[in-house]
């Protein structure tokens, strides 16, 4: 299973984080290991290695079909599933790497960091994928609101551009760029993720 991932999808957080004059001629990727995978609503352990954990909401989708050099007007057949999720980013590590022009996967990669919550099918939310309000609650307050119309690259072309480079399987999991309001965490933070009016993650940092 892969847990792929789209940087600087959402231009109001491009302009948040200093990226203004960011080229989006194509997607942005990286890539999370499965063992990133934290899901059914565990808790978040705050890693000793950070001191600056910032969450990130994103729609998430599963791909359900083997597919490679995918066309964009057929990607909408390679998933059926969406939910929200969390990349949780050690923004300390991550400016440090970048910085010194190293690569800066550990500080995405690192255990737990991809949290997914309960998939559902895009049939019973009855609107357009390109078209989805999704939230985050911290602490019973709203800290970030979006909607997938303001996608840079909407899903569809995500994974037909995607699928150029990896041959997607079934499960392979695709995070799909965060809106603006990022922010830190701290422990007993309770995060609660909604898609359209569906609570679909509901967990505590730790």
């Amino acid at each position: 299973m892969k847990i792929i991932c789209v940087g600087h999808n959402y231009q109001e957080h491009n302009k948040e984080m200093g990226r203004n004059g960011i080229d989006s001629g194509e997607p942005v990727l990286f890539m999370k290991p499965d063992s990133a995978l934290l899901k059914d609503n565990k808790p978040f352990f705050i890693p000793d290695f950070s001191n600056n954990i910032h969450y990130e909401l994103e729609v998430v989708v599963r791909i359900n079909r083997l597919g490679k050099n995918i066309a964009e007007r057929f990607a909408h057949r390679y998933y059926d599933e969406l939910t929200v999720g969390i990349d949780f980013t050690a923004r300390d590590l991550q400016s440090d790497l970048k910085q010194k022009s190293l690569p800066w996967e550990i500080s995405k990669g690192f255990d737990n960091s991809a949290v997914v919550g309960e998939f559902v099918p895009k049939e019973i939310l009855q609107k357009n994928v390109d078209c989805l309000d999704f939230s985050l609650l911290k602490n019973n307050e709203i800290v970030q609101k979006g909607n997938t119309s303001d996608m840079i690259h909407r899903v569809d072309k995500i994974i037909a551009y995607a699928s150029r480079f990896f041959t997607l399987k079934i499960g392979d999991i695709l995070f799909t760029g965060t809106p603006s309001g990022v922010g830190r965490v701290e422990i007993n933070d309770h995060l609660e993720g909604f898609l359209e009016e569906r609570k679909l993650f509901d967990f505590y940092i730790r």
